[in-house]
C-alpha cells in the first residue's frame, strides 16, 4: 500500500467522522429534556445561519442563555426570519432545556416576540398544565 492511498484514506475517514459528530451534535432531541419550561427575558445576540439559528437570551433571575431553533427552513416557515427578533427585544420561548442543567441551552419549540408568536416545532409544544 503507497503512503499516499493510506493518508488519503485517512484524511476521508476524519472527515467522515467529524461530519458525523458535527451531525449528531446538532440534530435530534435526545440531549434534551422531555419536560418543557419557558424563558422570558431579553435578547442578546441573534444568529440565523446554519445549522440553527439561535439567540441569547438574558434572563432577570438565570443569566444568558442559548436559544436554538429549528434549521434555517423550518424556522423560516414558522415565520421566524432575520429581523424577527432585534438585541434589546423582549421575548418569551417554551421548548426543551438541555439534560444537563448545568448547561443553559434549550431547544424552543415557541417564541414570542413584540408580541408575534412563532410555532418552530409545532407539533412537539405541550399543552400548558
Amino acid at each position: 500500500m503507497s503512503y499516499r492511498f493510506v493518508a488519503q484514506s485517512s484524511l476521508a475517514l476524519f472527515t467522515a467522522g467529524m461530519l458525523a459528530t458535527s451531525a449528531w451534535a446538532h440534530h435530534g432531541w435526545s440531549w434534551a429534556d422531555a419536560e418543557q419550561i419557558q424563558l422570558s427575558g431579553t435578547v442578546k445576540a441573534v444568529q440565523i445561519a446554519p445549522p440553527h439559528p439561535t439567540m441569547d437570551i438574558e434572563t432577570p433571575n438565570d443569566g444568558v442563555w442559548r436559544v436554538e431553533l429549528g434549521n434555517p427552513s423550518q424556522t423560516q416557515r414558522s415565520g421566524f426570519v432575520e429581523g424577527s427578533a432585534k438585541v434589546g427585544d423582549k421575548i418569551t420561548a417554551t421548548g426543551n432545556r438541555a439534560e444537563d442543567h448545568a448547561e443553559k441551552r434549550m431547544k424552543a419549540v415557541q417564541v414570542t416576540v413584540a408580541g408575534k408568536t412563532y410555532n418552530i416545532y409545532p407539533e412537539r409544544i405541550q399543552a400548558k398544565r
